[in-house]
């Protein structure tokens, strides 16, 4: 009898430290939840706050659109390929909607002309420049999305060609809606995992970043990759895109590692932007804006290839 009443406070005493224990994990997990949820509700916050900032970065307005044939048609090259405008904008730039992007949000890319609803309309030839450039809207907000860290390194003469060439296409009616950023994308913004916040990233008061004089090298390639960059990630080794839906495409390593582009010839680099396809001759997902690889003029795709092959190789997937 006295072993059975010492077998049962000492289960009493188990029992009890067991659900102490339970109690403690409880409020751990709680704990971390609402961590977690304080930290969600935080990013969200301060995300919603920066896009409302109103960016005190004057328009260019010294820079003006040409009616210049030659003016024109460089805009339209960049247009075509190192600025990839046709492939968000349309190939008449009266805007379109990008794919569905799941929990990261949803997407518009406005309509550029001077038809009914199209930004054109409404923005003069600096605050176009100014979109470009630094990612601000005519109302002085950032700009959802749009890659200008791919091409704030153009000249000046480049930025009035583009917004030529864009004066100069037909008009386009309508409007889309406005962008939809989803609490994902708000987090992994804030985590700088994704730049859908343009401005806050760019220096608006510094010097902008310089490139060499136009040449098939490495030097003057690192900005021409700087289109890479997104989808192919800083490292340029690819990998899933963070937050993105698993329907995306998953980006390729571009690196000389073995992963990736180790053993391609210049050639079958070229065949890739051409073409979209491997060396043996399979074809990249749609994906892939072979629309403006291909339309890049062969010294820009010496160049890119050229630096491409000077940075460190890393293994696929990180990015």
């Amino acid at each position: 009898m006295l072993g059975d009443g010492l077998r049962a406070r000492a289960m009493i005493g188990v029992m009890g430290w067991v659900k102490r224990a339970l109690v403690g994990v409880a409020i751990l997990v709680g704990a971390a939840a609402l961590g977690v949820g304080g930290f969600v509700g935080y990013s969200a916050l301060t995300f919603n706050r920066s896009v409302a900032r109103v960016y005190e970065v004057a328009a260019p307005d010294q820079l003006v659109a040409r009616d210049d044939v030659e003016v024109i048609a460089r805009g339209r090259h960049l247009a075509e390929s190192l600025g990839s405008c046709l492939e968000c904008h349309g190939e008449n730039l009266g805007g379109k909607p990008m794919d569905d992007l799941g929990p990261l949000g949803r997407y518009y890319c406005p309509n550029l002309t001077k038809g009914a609803g199209g930004v054109g309309a409404r923005y003069t030839d600096g605050q176009l420049i100014r979109a470009v450039r630094d990612g601000i809207k005519a109302d002085g907000t950032t700009l959802l999305l749009m890659p200008c860290s791919d091409f704030n390194w153009w000249p000046d003469d480049d930025y009035v060609a583009l917004v030529s060439y864009i004066r100069a296409q037909p008009p386009v009616d309508g409007e889309l809606p406005p962008s939809e950023v989803g609490l994902l994308g708000k987090v992994l913004d804030r985590l700088d995992m994704l730049e859908l916040d343009v401005a806050r990233r760019l220096d608006h008061d510094g010097p902008r970043p310089e490139a060499p004089a136009p040449a098939p090298t490495a030097e003057y390639g690192r900005f021409v990759a700087k289109l890479c960059v997104g989808c192919h990630g800083a490292g340029y080794s690819g990998g899933p895109i963070p937050g993105a839906p698993s329907s995306l495409p998953v980006p390729t390593n571009i690196t000389q590692h073995e992963s990736g582009l180790l053993g391609w010839t210049e050639d079958d680099f070229f065949r890739l932007l051409n073409e979209g396809a491997r060396p043996d001759g399979t074809k990249l997902d749609p994906f892939m804006p072979t629309r403006a690889t291909s339309a890049m003029n062969e010294l820009e795709k010496r160049a890119l290839w050229a630096y491409l092959s000077s940075v460190p190789p890393r293994p696929f997937g990180e990015r």
